[in-house]
C-alpha cells in the first residue's frame, strides 16, 4: 500500500483541537489530553499494565539508598492519578514493559522481573533478575522491547561519543580505534527469552551492532523491530579542517528496521542525511565526502539538524485513534529542535509516522506539540525548556500516554473524549 501524503496530512492535521488543552498543547482536530500526573521527577519511559495501572522508570542513579525506584500511578475518576507509589531501587536504565502480566524494568547492569497479585498495584515480592552483568556503557541507558514469543531485546551504548583511546572527549584531531574494542561487548542489540531468569549478558544472542546511543526501540504489528540511534556529537569541533559545522548538523539520528545482523555503521561511519550517504568517520581517514562502504543498514527515517534526541518510540495497535494511525509509529522527541517537517520543527514534541500495511515508512508529522512553552532566556541567554517529551505508551483503552524529564509530568491523549 503507498502512503499519500496529502491523504496523510489532511487526514491527521486537519487543525488544532477547537477546545483549549492543557499546558497550552496543541494536537489534531478531535483529540484530546488530560494531566494525570504532575511533579514525579525525572522519570524516563513508561508501561502501562491491562488494567490501567502505570510503571514509569526514573533516572536518579543504580540502585542506591534514596533513589526513586520505579514509579507506580493508579488512575482514579477522570483519567487522573490517584494514588502514586514508588518501590525497589531499580533506576537509570531507562527500558520497561509489560509481558504476561509482569513488569520488566532495566537498571545499568541488570534487568529485572516483577510479579504482581491479581490487580495490586505494587509487586508481591522482590524482582527476579532476567538478565545480569550487563556491559557498562557511557550512559548506562538501555531500551527494552518483547514481542509476542517473548523474545527480549535490549540496547547497550557505547563506552563514548566516538571510539578513541583518548579520555578527553573535546580533544581535536583524535585517532580512532581499530578495531574498536566496544564492539561485540556493547554497541548493539542483544536477545533474550524474556521467561528465564539468571541469564549472562554475555550469553544473548548478538542481534546489532555499531549502535552509538539508543533507547528508542518498539515492535511492529508483524513482530518487525525498529530503533532510533541518536548520532555523533561535535564533528566539527573535533575535525574543524575537515568537516564544516554544516555538514555537523546534517549527521543523522537514524531509524532502521533491525534484522539479525544489522550494522549501524558506528564508530568507523556515520550518516549525512540530508545528502542520504554513509560517510566515514574523520577519525579514520574520513573527510565528510569519502563514501563508506560495507554492509551498514539504511535509515527508514532520518532526523537531523541540532539534533532532535528520538528518545522514545512506540507502535500503536490502539482502537481509540482514527484508523489511519493504526500500525504507524509515535516518537517522542528530547531534543532542541532542528529541521522543520510538516506541522513544526523536531525536538521538544511528539511525531507521528505512518506505516503501511506493506511496511513503506511514511513522512513524519508533529502530532503534539508546545511542550516547550513560549520562547524564554534565563539569565545565561539559554533557551527554558518547559518540558521535554522522555517516554510513551499506549494504554489497554487505545490513548497515549505521555511523560516529560523536566518536571515530571505525564499525559493521557485520547480521541474523541
Amino acid at each position: 500500500m503507498n502512503i499519500s501524503r496529502t491523504a496523510i496530512m489532511m487526514a491527521l492535521i486537519a487543525g488544532p483541537a477547537l477546545a483549549a488543552e492543557p499546558d497550552d498543547l496543541t494536537l489534531p482536530q478531535g483529540f484530546h489530553a488530560t494531566v494525570v500526573a504532575e511533579g514525579l521527577g525525572p522519570v524516563r519511559h513508561l508501561t502501562v499494565r491491562d488494567n490501567g495501572d502505570i510503571y514509569l522508570s526514573t533516572g536518579r542513579g543504580v540502585a542506591r539508598d534514596g533513589g526513586e525506584g520505579i514509579i507506580a500511578v493508579h488512575l482514579g475518576p477522570g483519567h487522573r492519578a490517584d494514588r502514586i507509589e514508588h518501590f525497589g531501587v531499580v533506576d537509570g536504565g531507562t527500558g520497561i514493559a509489560m509481558w504476561h502480566g509482569a513488569l520488566y524494568a532495566a537498571s545499568p547492569s541488570r534487568i529485572y522481573r516483577f510479579a504482581f497479585h491479581g490487580n495490586a498495584l505494587l509487586p508481591n515480592s522482590e524482582p527476579t533478575v532476567i538478565v545480569d552483568n550487563i556491559a557498562k556503557s557511557k550512559q548506562s541507558n538501555h531500551g527494552i522491547a518483547i514481542d509476542k514469543k517473548g523474545d527480549l531485546f535490549v540496547t547497550d551504548d557505547g563506552t563514548d561519543n566516538i571510539c578513541t583511546a583518548s579520555n578527553n572527549s573535546n580533544e581535536v584531531m583524535p585517532a580512532g580505534l581499530k578495531p574498536c574494542p566496544d564492539l561485540g561487548i556493547r554497541a548493539g542489540i542483544w536477545r533474550f527469552a524474556a521467561g528465564k531468569p539468571d541469564q549472562s549478558f554475555a550469553n544473548g544472542e548478538h542481534v546489532a551492532t555499531g549502535i552509538r546511543d539508543m533507547t528508542a526501540l518498539t515492535l511492529a504489528s508483524d513482530g518487525a523491530l525498529y530503533a532510533f540511534m541518536h548520532g555523533r556529537d561535535s564533528t566539527a569541533k573535533q575535525f574543524p579542517n575537515l568537516i564544516k559545522a554544516s555538514d555537523d548538523d546534517q549527521i543523522a539520528d537514524e531509524m532502521a528496521m533491525v534484522a539479525k545482523g544489522a550494522d549501524f555503521g558506528w564508530p568507523y561511519s556515520y550518516y549525512d542525511g540530508a545528502r542520504k550517504i554513509q560517510l566515514v568517520s574523520p577519525e579514520y581517514g574520513g573527510d565528510g565526502k569519502q563514501q563508506a562502504i560495507g554492509n551498514i543498514v539504511t535509515p527508514v527515517l532520518t532526523f537531523q539538524s541540532k539534533r532532535a534526541a528520538p528518545v522514545d518510540m512506540v507502535a500503536y495497535e490502539g482502537k481509540n485513534f482514527p484508523a489511519q494511525y493504526r500500525g504507524g509509529f509515535f516518537i517522542a522527541l528530547h531534543g532542541n529542535g532542528g529541521q522543520k517537517i510538516d506541522g513544526g520543527q523536531t525536538g521538544h514534541n511528539v511525531v507521528f509516522v505512518p506505516r503501511g500495511a506493506d511496511g513503506k515508512i511514511g513522512a513524519p508529522v508533529v502530532f503534539a506539540d508546545g511542550f516547550a512553552g513560549p520562547p524564554k532566556l534565563d539569565s545565561k541567554g539559554r533557551p527554558v525548556i518547559r518540558y521535554r517529551p522522555v517516554g510513551l505508551a499506549v494504554g489497554a483503552d487505545g490513548a497515549l500516554y505521555v511523560a516529560e524529564s523536566v518536571q515530571g509530568r505525564l499525559w493521557r491523549i485520547a480521541y474523541g473524549e
